[in-house]
């Protein structure tokens, strides 16, 4: 199989049969498993999908305006340049799957399993993520997670690689083993949270910096200078 390397996280990646996909229609069916499948270019309303299984396929140019996933597990899938609105993805489990150049601006991402799990150039602005477990390494790589929030989350040896985190909110969680370099922690909130983390050492100061706003600290000179009154 093949996989992708970031830092000290082995990604393996979908395995899409050679590429002999079948053209589909929709992601439902009646037997509650679609496999083995391409699905293009769809300009929805609504996606709503409950109890399914999608196995072995790829998704490209989905665009919708308000998606629901409940328990729908997903195994060796890529997801690529897909708007998926007004996302919630519920008490699911993802396995060898790739989001690339997707948009999840303001999603809600709750209780999901991620195993091989790769978000690469991915916007995910103002989403929540609750309560995720990584069974096997996630990796987030080139992505925008501005006042992103995560907590309740178990991402023990996770990778966050290249990405804007500005105001982003790590909230109680397991961050043990989760690798941080690469990125600008200058503006992160939740420091008290991100025990035994991997950081390079001259990320000291970002931490620093970053702690020192989220305790909103003042300077002694600052209280003697008139136009900061």
């Amino acid at each position: 199989m093949t996989s992708r390397t970031f830092g000290r996280a082995s990604i393996t990646l979908p395995d899409l049969g050679g590429g002999y996909l079948s053209n589909v229609t929709s992601l439902e069916s009646g037997r509650g498993t679609v496999q083995d499948f391409n699905y293009a270019d769809a300009d929805l309303r609504e996606l709503d999908l409950a109890n399914a299984h999608l196995i072995t396929g790829r998704i490209a140019n989905l665009r919708a305006s308000r998606v629901q996933l409940i328990e729908v597990r997903v195994d060796s899938v890529e997801f690529d340049g897909c708007d998926l609105g007004n996302l919630q993805w519920v008490g699911s489990r993802l396995s060898r799957v790739v989001f690339k150049n997707c948009k999840f601006m303001a999603g809600n991402l709750s209780g999901l399993a991620l195993d091989n799990v790769l978000f690469d150039s991915c916007r995910l602005d103002y989403s929540t993520f609750e309560k995720l477990r990584a069974t096997g390494p996630p990796a987030f790589t080139h992505c925008v997670l501005t006042e992103s929030t995560f907590t309740g989350c178990d991402l023990g040896a996770a990778v966050f690689d290249d990405c804007t985190l500005r105001d982003a909110e790590f909230g109680r969680g397991t961050y043990k083993a989760t690798d941080l370099r690469g990125n600008d922690l200058t503006a992160i909130r939740g420091i008290g949270n991100l025990t035994k983390v991997v950081i390079d050492r001259a990320q000291q100061i970002e931490l620093t910096q970053a702690l020192m706003a989220e305790l909103d600290i003042t300077f002694g000179d600052d209280l003697d200078d008139p136009s900061l009154a």
